[in-house]
């Protein structure tokens, strides 16, 4: 089963909340899932209740309150050091976002304030029995500039290309002939589809399409990244290594291109 990160499943229920699309309960249940109930925490200069916003202590109480204040659809960024786009700054938040390789912003249109949630996950348990710890960081964001010039569209036709060089590099590392947990993980990465509720109603089916080859690419690439092989050479090994972080990059992007899909600037028709 492939599936989102956190934020990428906030960014997307939570604008489904925002535009009536769906449910808050289902959109809470939908990023929580397994995990104990989320909570949230407002750093001490986020903007709060005299914005309209009241400072509340779980993810229900937060989307209630954004949608509250009429705020707009979320926003999300996956940055990662060496590729941080999206970050919103300031640079405390900058650093909180590269930290957790994910955040969400929102804001109410032409209004003052805009917040970035951002995920400290704490996990426990064991691999039989996995949980996790989530809150919310609420941080005060910089105001929003140019939104990212990817487009859905693009990243369909990247992520073809980046899909092929990461399973060829899994291929080429024949994991399932010395590792005996890979021919099944190979197996659900190959043939898996996202996780039901990983998106929600009314999804466009590009935006979708490019959601799941997008965490098939990243899905891939984890499993790719855990060993050089039974006998690669040195070089061999950096050179797998950078192609699975370009095709990472790729992937991540897509991701933010297709959840943020409604910030893409309207492109005026062709002339025939």
């Amino acid at each position: 089963m492939l599936d989102l990160p956190r934020s990428a499943r906030l960014a997307a229920w939570g604008t489904g909340v925002l535009t009536g699309a769906a449910g808050l309960d289902a959109a809470v249940a939908a990023v929580v899932r397994d995990d104990e109930p989320h909570a949230v925490r407002w750093a001490a200069d986020a903007p709060g209740p005299r914005t309209g916003l009241p400072r509340s202590e779980d993810l229900a109480g937060l989307l209630a309150a954004l949608a509250a204040a009429g705020c707009g659809p979320l926003l999300l960024a996956l940055p990662v050091p060496g590729d941080p786009a999206g970050l919103p700054g300031p640079a405390a938040v900058n650093v909180a976002a590269l930290e957790a390789g994910e955040c969400v912003l929102a804001e109410v249109p032409g209004g003052p304030a805009r917040w970035a949630l951002v995920p400290e996950v704490t996990e426990f348990g064991s691999v039989w029995e996995p949980g996790a710890m989530v809150t919310w960081s609420v941080l005060g964001a910089a105001p929003r500039r140019a939104p990212e010039s990817s487009s859905v569209a693009d990243s369909e036709r990247e992520l073809r290309l980046a899909l092929a060089t990461a399973t060829r590099a899994l291929a080429s590392l024949d994991v399932a002939r010395w590792r005996e947990d890979a021919a099944d993980r190979i197996a659900a990465v190959r043939d898996g589809g996202l996780a039901r509720d990983a998106l929600p109603p009314g999804t466009a089916p590009r935006a979708a399409r490019v959601l799941q080859t997008a965490a098939r690419v990243l899905a891939i690439v984890e499993l790719a990244a855990e060993d050089d092989g039974a006998a690669v050479t040195s070089f061999e090994a950096t050179s797998r290594a950078q192609a699975l972080r370009e095709v990472a990059q790729v992937a991540r992007r897509a991701v933010v291109a297709a959840v943020n899909a409604h910030a893409e600037p309207v492109r005026p028709p062709r002339l025939s």
